[in-house]
């Protein structure tokens, strides 16, 4: 039951995090609002790890090449989920875009068992079916509150490519016979250094502005890599430790977090369609989550 708190700690901190972004992508573009997630969080993440050994010694890993290619997918597929999360946020309320990116869980669940040997019973169906159901209540018919399709499409994109990432981390840790604390650290120290090295170098090369905007922003650039990089370990342990369905279905207690930043912080207003949809994503999360906590 370790995973448990991993995964709470994980939700929130990640909360957290989108609405610094959703902060930041008032005065920088997508790709740069990406950026920030992971530019500070490399450092951070190498010396948790140099920390991990220090206190723990395991033994060097070998990184073999379903390794590689598992971290490689996995931080280009986290480059596109933000950076459609990031749209998301610009075309409507940090509260939806999170909620419709949340849709995450709901695929990595029906992507675990087709493709990854993950086992979902008939009430795991059930809540992947209630939660789809609850984001095509979001969508509506043109009501008021209702979302256009294109940002519907945005959000269940994101919710794929980050269902993809945490698919492809789990995968990735189970190459390393190490401890799960140390290849979940190993795992998020490969990703990050992909991501901040793709980036940079393209927006070095394409978008020079965008990092003279982070470096004017440097409290919240870092203030968003910090609570980037607590999360990332925290889901990284955690889908190391249960299947990832399991884990990104708790996971949706992210809503309630969302919810409370949303209107007490961001201010933002948040319609009655849009709450029942994200209340009912949290009603799937549970209807997932129970037969494994009956176990």
């Amino acid at each position: 039951m370790l995973w448990i708190p991993f995964t709470l700690l994980a939700a929130f901190t990640q909360a957290l995090r989108n609405a610094q972004q959703k902060q930041l992508s008032h005065e920088v573009n997508a790709l740069g609002v990406t950026l920030a997630r992971f530019i500070w969080a490399l450092p951070l993440a190498v010396l948790y790890l140099a920390l991990l050994y220090a206190s723990t010694p395991a033994e060097q890993p070998h990184f073999s090449g379903r390794f590689v290619f598992d971290v490689a997918a996995a931080a280009f597929a986290q480059i596109l989920a933000t950076t459609l999360m990031v749209l998301l946020f610009q075309r409507r309320s940090y509260a939806t875009g999170v909620g419709l990116a949340k849709s995450e869980a709901l695929l990595a669940a029906v992507l675990g068992s087709v493709f990854f040997g993950a086992l979902l019973g008939p009430v795991g169906w059930l809540g992947v079916m209630v939660g789809a159901g609850a984001v095509w209540l979001m969508k509506g018919r043109g009501e008021p509150g209702s979302l256009d399709l294109t940002t519907l499409l945005l959000g269940l994109a994101s919710g794929l490519c980050f269902a993809l990432t945490t698919l492809w981390v789990r995968d990735a840790c189970h190459q390393l016979q190490l401890p799960f604390m140390h290849t979940a650290a190993w795992a998020l120290v490969w990703t990050i250094s992909i991501q901040v090295a793709a980036l940079t170098g393209w927006l070095a090369l394409r978008d020079r502005q965008t990092l003279v905007k982070l470096w004017n922003r440097p409290s919240l650039v870092f203030r968003i890599s910090l609570s980037s990089s607590v999360a990332s370990l925290c889901w990284f342990t955690a889908v190391n430790l249960e299947d990832v369905g399991l884990v990104k279905t708790l996971g949706q207690i992210e809503v309630f977090f969302t919810l409370l930043l949303s209107q007490h912080w961001l201010k933002e207003q948040v319609s009655r369609r849009e709450k029942l949809g994200l209340l009912l994503i949290v009603v799937s999360a549970l209807l997932v989550i129970l037969p494994a906590l009956s176990t």
